[in-house]
């Protein structure tokens, strides 16, 4: 019998992406929004695997609906993607982002133990749990020490992760994931900010584009590869946490350099680092040890940056 999988937040990038993974696979995949009719799920659509997902309404926040998704769906796999998910945003709605992030985990943890069918449960880290590392490596043993309030909900569902899975002996693991990009993401995110301006100014627009600090330094990884990750971090005898990234960290200014450079132009000529775009906290570099995934899952990295960058460009143009 095909494996069943449901998909929390389907419509996000992750979510698309998953969702297409898993379909090529044989699952039978559902996926929640908080409002299924109302939501077009235009990324399904963009991947052509809209027909193909049955979506359902699922407020993370209330259990009674978390618990109603599992025993409609009735899944093998929960893959919860759901929640809040810009640390810009996190500063000016942080009730929202830790209620989104941390009680959906919860509920769905809940709904793991009380249901009599469990299943394999993946929830979605993130790199920003660690915060400052002054320039190390982050593996799976770094001490976290968030320094917004998406990381603080990102380290509070993963911490009730590691509590169920020891307390209850649930298959429930935590990828902590970091940044990983794609023509999917959503506008807010810089990354996308830079791609759709670069595109308009080659159509002869006379804008600037404004940013914050260019000194700041990432791993960048491509979303696609990402997911598999989270379906291989599923596929393991037993349950565990781990870091996914690249293990290569480049500057925003070289995020901007490649995504000029791709379209000839030289990109002092069209940006300005604006202070007004400063966040109350944010890490200066972020730096990844990947080395458990490439071991244990078997999972390889192909897309450097500069691939990153050149398909989302061409995406665009």
């Amino acid at each position: 019998m095909a494996k069943r999988a449901l998909i929390c937040g389907v419509g996000g990038q992750d979510g698309a992406y998953l969702a297409r993974l898993l379909l090529e696979k044989g699952y039978v995949v559902s996926g929640t929004s908080r409002d299924a009719q109302g939501n077009r799920f235009h990324n399904l659509t963009r991947l052509g695997v809209r027909e193909d997902v049955k979506t359902i309404s699922m407020d993370p926040e209330d259990f009674r609906s978390v618990l109603v998704a599992v025993k409609k769906t009735v899944p093998d796999e929960v893959y919860f993607l759901s929640g809040q998910s810009s640390v810009g945003l996190s500063f000016e709605e942080p009730v929202e982002t830790i209620q989104s992030i941390a009680l959906g985990t919860l509920n769905l943890l809940e709904a793991c133990r009380m249901t009599d069918r469990a299943f394999r449960l993946y929830s979605a880290g993130s790199s920003e749990c660690f915060g400052d590392t002054g320039g190390v490596p982050a593996a799976e043993g770094t001490r976290f020490c968030p320094r917004s309030p998406y990381a603080v909900a990102k380290a509070s569902a993963f911490w009730l992760v590691n509590n169920y899975r020891e307390a209850y002996n649930l298959f429930a693991c935590t990828g902590v994931l970091f940044n990983h990009e794609s023509p999917l993401r959503p506008e807010r995110f810089v990354t996308q900010k830079i791609i759709k301006t670069v595109q308009r100014i080659t159509t002869k627009s006379r804008e600037r584009l404004k940013l914050g600090k260019l000194d700041i330094s990432r791993d960048w990884g491509w979303a696609p590869e990402y997911v598999d990750a989270m379906w291989r971090m599923l596929q393991q005898s037993s349950a565990d946490d781990y870091v996914i990234a690249t293990g290569k960290t480049h500057s925003l200014k070289d995020f901007v350099s490649m995504a000029f450079g791709a379209v000839g132009l030289a990109w002092q000529d069209y940006v300005d680092e604006d202070t007004e775009l400063y966040r109350p906290t944010d890490l200066l570099v972020s730096r990844a040890d990947p080395s458990k995934a490439f071991a244990e899952l078997g999972w390889k990295v192909t897309y450097g940056l500069d691939d990153i960058v050149n398909r989302m460009i061409q995406e665009r143009l």
